[in-house]
């Protein structure tokens, strides 16, 4: 990121589209793995599997489940916040940002290159509609979400703050560390989400580290916890819904949601043969093509 960058300027800000049925999520989260796979392959870098895995997470959190308004970020007194945690999946987070209006569509073509503003990992220093802060060293995320929640709460606005993390991440001590802090604040605008997918970049997490028995831990730190199925937009949504309904909670909640990396695409979906994963790879432009056929065109279009 070129320090002389200026501010992302307001005039380029997108159309603010808004969604209503499941059909349309579902059709938008085939656009937005369509998304991450032309950006990967254009900028031959980056990470597939985490992005591909999230599509349908993050479709429903910035079209059905967030309180926000794209036009309005830093703005509005009772929005939620959004946090990345495992930073590397920007991918997916970029397209559901443009997508929904924060910033323009055009912005996707310049994934990972000199002086964009889309890089590698978020960053904020050029003021990106959406980005509150530069993540992806692992580990670090859900400390700042602990920090905004308490702010939240002593300003006395309503929103929710979301986290988001990976699953291999939560070998990271300083995930316990916050967690515990939240749990000690009693920090019920705190809401956790874990890419449960047994997967990192050296393997599978069960063999790496194991984090098991996952639930108890958060359980054990004060944590309520919430599972379902991240790849079913249906039951992501049901989840979040059922625990948002709660106006008095006093305890963080973290929803492990699991899911498929490379979810969409047959093959780049878990571990591959020889023990690999497409956690740090990009398509080349063959995967790219067959990957675009299998996931086919949408009615919202490529950019």
């Amino acid at each position: 990121m070129g320090k002389h960058l200026k501010p992302y300027p307001q005039e380029k800000r997108g159309k603010h589209l808004q969604l209503s049925t499941i059909d349309e999520l579902k059709d938008m989260a085939r656009q937005v793995r369509r998304d991450v796979i032309r950006m990967l392959a254009k900028s031959n870098s980056g990470h597939t599997g985490g992005s591909l895995g999230m599509a349908d997470i993050f479709t429903a959190l910035y079209f059905r489940i967030l309180q926000h308004h794209p036009h309005q970020f830093r703005q509005g007194a009772d929005h939620d916040m959004l946090f990345l945690s495992n930073g590397h999946i920007a991918p997916v987070w970029y397209s559901v940002l443009a997508r929904s209006g924060y910033f323009s569509l055009d912005e996707l073509n310049y994934l990972r290159e000199v002086d964009s503003y889309l890089q590698g990992h978020p960053t904020c220093e050029s003021a990106l509609p959406g980005i509150h802060i530069a993540s992806g060293s692992l580990g670090q995320g859900l400390s700042v979400a602990v920090g905004a929640a308490l702010g939240l709460r002593m300003e006395g606005k309503k929103g929710d703050v979301f986290c988001l993390m990976g699953d291999g991440e939560c070998q990271e001590g300083q995930i316990w560390e916050a967690a515990m802090s939240a749990a000690h604040y009693q920090l019920g605008n705190l809401i956790g989400i874990v890419d449960y997918n047994n997967q990192q970049i050296d393997g599978e997490v069960s063999d790496v580290m194991d984090v098991e028995p996952f639930a108890d831990k958060w359980r054990a730190f004060g944590w309520d916890v919430l599972a379902c199925d991240g790849n079913d937009i249906e039951h992501f949504i049901d989840t979040l819904e059922y625990l948002r309904k709660d106006k008095g909670r006093t305890k963080p909640v973290v929803v492990l949601a699991t899911t498929v990396m490379g979810k969409g695409v047959p093959f780049f979906e878990g571990t591959m043969p020889d023990k690999s994963n497409w956690h740090g790879k990009a398509p080349s432009k063959d995967d790219a093509e067959k990957a675009l056929e299998i996931l086919g065109i949408t009615v919202f279009g490529d950019f």
